[in-house]
């Protein structure tokens, strides 16, 4: 059975484990509607992003 040779100190183990934390969520207020949404994704409540309207667009090119 493999065992480690020497112990492995509290500072290498905390190294280790730096990635292991849970990092915040990038949530911005939303110019049009006011409410809370994830930055870089599409506003459900009115299709928008980034100020245009992108589900009327992608129907559009869906009817072609």
């Amino acid at each position: 059975m493999a065992v480690p040779k020497k112990k492995t100190s509290s500072s290498k183990r905390n190294q280790r484990r730096s990635h292991d934390g849970l990092k915040p969520i990038n949530v911005v207020i939303d110019k049009t509607t006011g409410e809370y949404r994830l930055s870089h994704h599409l506003d459900k409540s009115n299709a928008m992003y980034k100020e245009k309207e992108v589900y009327n667009i992608l129907k559009k090119s869906a009817d072609n």
